[in-house]
């Protein structure tokens, strides 16, 4: 399990590294803004937390990328309740 000083810092150093492209309108010049996906999921009562951010032109593949995040989740809980 990863110790809560190297999560913090992983967290840390994703959001100083996002904040920094953000910050940067020449990050954005040639991107289409013909959709912009984003998709988060809170913490649980044990602490642990995700966030998945994707960009893309399609639809579909942020759809798709949800989809299968969310198949992941339901076998990921389904192994955990026959532990």
């Amino acid at each position: 399990m990863i110790e809560k000083q190297n999560a913090q810092k992983v967290v840390e150093v994703i959001a100083n590294n996002l904040y920094g492209v953000a910050k940067d309108t020449k990050n954005f010049e040639k991107l289409p803004d013909s959709f912009w996906g984003y998709y988060a999921r809170g913490h649980d009562s044990n602490g642990k937390f995700g966030v998945i951010i994707t960009y893309s032109e399609s639809e579909k593949d942020v759809d798709d990328l949800i989809a299968k995040y969310e198949d992941w989740l339901k076998e990921s809980k389904k192994k955990s309740e026959k532990q």
